[in-house]
């Protein structure tokens, strides 16, 4: 194989190939940045390009399968890191000029997890300042461009990972996920993208946005990948207070199957928002195919709640990042970039009384969903209202209806977050403009296996995974 057309494969191809030995680790690093300096002018994906350390890991993964001690279907495998997870010895900026110099002395848990599965870290991914923005814009580190048209944005906070992945200049990467920043670039750049269970994947060391919203989960170009990632970074870390005992399944195990006996909900609240009539399209095409094709049964559930979802989500985000960023905002409050300056100081100015109303409607919000998944066994909804917006754009009209583009991104994505339910992007179309269209799926509490089955079987049933950027 060409060694250019090794980037194209995925996680799972890359590692049998790694596995038999028909592929090295430091042939594939080559060819990861080789592609990533093919791409960086187009995309801006990455703050910091690790070449020397990555293909020093390479050399040493490499040298480990020659001895027959291989360790998993990450051993030598290229992935990329949002830049808000500790690395260290390796600047991590978390896309703010505050942090420009800053470098940890330990690895956060997620990555010393990737590297004891033997993968290789080409880089720190760029991102919304402080994770807090859902467009991909950064006035320190520049905007990064999506794939299928340098013009969009890829969506955020978690744009670089979305940006590398759909490129190509990383097999895999990690993002973090508050209201939306995983799915919503995962579903502007077509590829795949997994908010697991709150708890279910360890925080320590990441950058907090909203300690009590705030999700890390894999995106990458399969469902079988990202199962594939969430195997190797699940389970319980006591350096995380936050971090669950709940068993950890073999995700791979659920790939198998239709969606036979699979009942699926669509939220009515939802349908009093409006989509742009091709992603109205897709979705509805969506359901039909599940039902019709693979054999689920879909009906309504009401979850009235939902509809103050970001209200809820937004209030309580607003006043937890502004109390985790006091001591900056007094010390070096013109450090930070004038949009994410004035949203936390706006969350300084949030009632204490009004953030406890925000969490009495958040439990009510978990209630309604719990009673929700009593009658469905998974929910189905967009990943988003509308395609990529351009970059700069500040707002969007739907129909009849402008609104705020960040508003509108993750107007679907919120409630999922403050209820902590697992949730996954999956691509399900393309726009006449050739744009990709985002699936949601979301499950009950630690139900990732469900929610990877569904989408797993859906991916494979469609061509939409299939489909690469003109780039």
């Amino acid at each position: 194989m060409a060694r250019a057309e090794l980037c194209l494969l995925s996680i799972s191809e890359l590692a049998e190939r790694i596995e038999r030995r028909e592929v090295s680790p430091v042939e594939v690093t080559e060819a990861t940045l080789s592609r990533i300096y093919a791409t960086q002018q187009k995309t801006n994906a990455y703050v910091t390009i690790l070449e020397k350390e990555a293909i020093e890991a390479a050399r040493h993964a490499e040298a480990e399968i020659r001895q027959g001690q291989h360790r998993g279907p990450l051993h030598g495998v290229p992935m990329g890191l949002k830049d808000l997870f500790y690395t260290q010895g390796v600047r991590t900026t978390a896309g703010s000029r505050i942090l420009r110099d800053f470098v940890p002395k330990e690895d956060a848990t997620v990555v010393s997890r990737f590297k004891e599965a033997g993968a290789i870290i080409m880089g720190k991914l760029n991102m919304n300042e402080f994770a807090y923005g859902a467009t991909g814009e950064n006035p320190t580190y520049g905007d990064v461009r999506n794939p299928w048209d340098p013009e969009r944005i890829t969506g955020g906070s978690s744009s670089g990972s979305g940006a590398a992945v759909a490129a190509f200049s990383a097999f895999g990467a990690l993002g973090s996920d508050t209201g939306g920043s995983i799915r919503v670039p995962a579903s502007l750049c077509g590829i795949v993208g997994l908010k697991p269970t709150y708890g279910r994947v360890s925080r320590y060391g990441v950058f907090p946005l909203s300690w009590s919203q705030d999700h890390v989960g894999p995106m990458t170009r399969t469902v079988k990948d990202a199962a594939i990632v969430l195997n190797c970074i699940a389970g319980h870390d006591p350096k995380d207070p936050t971090s669950s005992t709940e068993l950890v399944p073999d995700y791979s195990e659920a790939l198998r199957g239709d969606l036979k006996g699979i009942r699926l909900g669509i939220v009515r609240e939802f349908g009093e928002e409006r989509l742009e009539d091709e992603v109205k399209a897709a979705f509805q095409e969506a359901l039909r195919h599940m039902e019709r094709d693979l054999g689920a049964s879909v009906q309504e559930v009401s979850i009235p709640t939902i509809r103050h979802g970001a209200a809820i989500s937004l209030t309580i985000l607003a006043s937890e990042a502004a109390a985790y960023h006091g001591h900056n905002l007094r010390t070096r409050l013109m450090d930070y970039s004038p949009d994410v300056r004035r949203r936390l100081l706006l969350g300084e100015l949030i009632y204490s009384a009004d953030y406890v109303q925000a969490q009495r409607a958040r439990k009510l919000l978990i209630e309604e969903f719990q009673r929700a998944f009593q009658r469905v066994d998974l929910i189905v909804a967009p990943s988003q209202n509308v395609t990529a917006p351009r970059i700069g754009q500040s707002t969007i009209r739907v129909q009849d209806v402008e609104g705020d583009v960040r508003l509108m991104l993750t107007r679907f994505c919120r409630p999922f977050n403050s209820a902590g339910l697992p949730a996954i992007s999956i691509p399900c179309g393309f726009s006449k403009e050739g744009l990709p269209i985002g699936l949601q799926i979301v499950g009950r509490p630690f139900e990732e296996s469900t929610v990877l089955r569904a989408a797993h079987a859906y991916e494979v049933s469609t061509p939409w995974h299939l489909k690469r950027p003109p780039m």
